[in-house]
């Protein structure tokens, strides 16, 4: 499951590249600074047009800035570390702190993968974390499902079901499941996750990949 911007953002302002603002800037090396964007951004899985979603920065200012060619304002510069999740000493390289509590507040829309009447999907682990597994809280509406193509070969998912009743489907195989029930099945083939039942469905899911 790639990461996706976050719903309900504003939609980014026109072009704010204007004229070097020198006084106001983030400092540093400019070629550096992007750099570190485009691996941050290439950490979270966006595309510049998710970024840009995510942050309200134009898409034309983030390419820029990834390519060494602007340096952000101190006001970008918050919007960009704020959408990325980091510090605004981090975005300008320095060294974070170790800590070892990472936090996901309920109420921060930057994990929020997909939100619609049918299914809503709300990340669980950072977005930083490697990309050996994933944590997410799953929703379906009444009638709802959640329908995937196969992942990488050799990816599992674990489901447990926190409430409803679920038709899981992996392959050719299929089962239902209840309330408290959990299943661990392949994921490198077609697979879904139906809600069976009457009422919502909440379930956790957990997505392992197999290290290459």
């Amino acid at each position: 499951m790639p990461a996706r911007p976050p719903r309900n953002t504003p939609s980014p302002p026109p072009d704010e590249a204007g004229p070097p603002p020198h006084p106001e800037d983030l400092g540093g090396d400019d070629h550096a600074l992007g750099a570190r964007v485009r691996r941050l951004r290439q950490d979270h899985g966006w595309t510049l047009e998710q970024l840009s979603h995510a942050s309200g920065v134009s898409r034309s200012m983030l390419s820029q800035i990834e390519r060494g060619q602007a340096n952000p304002t101190l006001a970008v510069a918050r919007r960009l570390a704020q959408a990325l999740r980091i510090t605004l000493g981090e975005l300008a390289g320095e060294r974070a702190p170790d800590s070892a509590i990472d936090v996901i507040l309920a109420d921060d829309e930057t994990y929020q993968f997909r939100n619609d009447d049918q299914c809503s999907i709300r990340t669980l682990s950072p977005l930083t974390l490697e990309k050996t597994v994933e944590f997410y809280e799953i929703r379906l509406a009444r009638g709802g499902a959640l329908r995937s193509a196969p992942h990488y070969q050799g990816t599992r998912e674990c489901l447990h079901v926190r409430q409803g009743q679920v038709q899981l489907i992996s392959g050719a195989e299929s089962c239902r499941l209840n309330q408290g029930d959990s299943a661990h099945y392949r994921a490198d083939v077609d697979h879904a996750i139906e809600n069976a039942g009457r009422r919502e469905v909440v379930g956790y899911l957990v997505v392992t990949y197999e290290k290459t």
